[in-house]
């Protein structure tokens, strides 16, 4: 009995010495980090040193100032349309490329590309096709005989094209993901409801969407958490421009840590990102846990 105790205690501390190494890399770069956050939202630390503790006044200033506040708002429309709009046409391109059509690995191929590309490369692409002179869009204008538009320095075109980019650099990974389900529905189901006289819009409606709720989950709550962390694109296509018309959280926290070097400013306006986002996962973990335990 006291070898076999021994045996146990040996394979658990070789367990734990086998996960040691992520773990130690997980408190490293993750956990520390966000304990020193929160200690440097408490501070006027400007990167080097820190000459006073101010506790709360960061997360005050935060309240008080326009451009941030501008930025929540900017997050929250870029939320709006890159949330469910891709979702959707993610599944309906999923439906399309799930046949056996002509050309069907090709189009599936074509459709995930742009995921597999870098953001900073798709949106250097993007913000040439956006060019006022040469860019394609203008050119298409041109050829219709309208006149061209400054698409990325209008207030009231920039937000869209950066929605519009980024749309499309998200429908590859949401079709894959729903095709992946699709693959997974068993066909007898269909077979059934095409004998009881079911039609295609009522199989998509009555098996294909409550089959998929998973996967529609999965990617809600990553969808929520990605758009609530755009920078890439605004920085490359925008740069927060034109008068803070694109600035996003992100780009507001990377403005105040680099830019204007005050961390303290910036961590501040991290842990209250990190609390939003913190928030609305255990929500959507919650109620989108419940509403498939009632579709069960």
């Amino acid at each position: 009995m006291q070898k076999n105790r021994r045996g146990k205690r040996g394979r658990d501390w070789a367990g734990y010495a086998m996960i040691l190494p992520s773990y130690s890399i997980y408190f490293v770069f993750t956990i520390l980090p966000l304990f020193c956050t929160v200690w440097y939202s408490l501070t006027d630390f400007n990167g080097f040193s820190i000459s006073e503790v101010v506790w709360f006044k960061n997360y005050i200033r935060m309240f008080r100032d326009e451009i941030f506040m501008k930025a929540v708002g900017n997050t929250l429309i870029y939320s709006l349309f890159t949330i469910i709009p891709p979702i959707a046409l993610g599944l309906l391109i999923a439906v399309f490329v799930n046949g056996k059509l002509f050309l069907n690995g090709f189009c599936r191929s074509a459709f995930y590309m742009p995921y597999v590309v870098s953001m900073v490369a798709s949106a250097t692409v993007w913000y040439w096709m956006y060019d006022v002179k040469d860019g394609v869009f203008n050119m298409i204008l041109r050829a219709l005989g309208l006149s061209p538009k400054n698409w990325l320095f209008s207030a009231g075109t920039a937000m869209g094209c950066i929605i519009v980019m980024s749309i499309w650099k998200v429908l590859g990974y949401n079709m894959i993901i729903y095709l992946s389900g699709l693959q997974g529905i068993p066909g007898d189901l269909y077979e059934a409801a095409r004998i009881d006289g079911a039609g295609a819009v009522q199989q998509f409606f009555y098996i294909t969407l409550p089959m998929l709720s998973s996967s529609t989950f999965f990617l809600f709550v990553m969808s929520c958490i990605s758009s609530l962390n755009v920078f890439e694109q605004v920085s490359v296509l925008t740069g927060g421009g034109p008068a803070n018309a694109t600035t996003t959280i992100v780009h507001q926290i990377y403005s105040a840590a680099f830019k204007q070097y005050e961390m303290g400013y910036a961590s501040a306006m991290a842990m209250l990102l990190v609390s939003v986002t913190l928030v609305i996962t255990v929500f959507n973990f919650k109620y989108g846990n419940a509403a498939d335990a009632a579709d069960m």
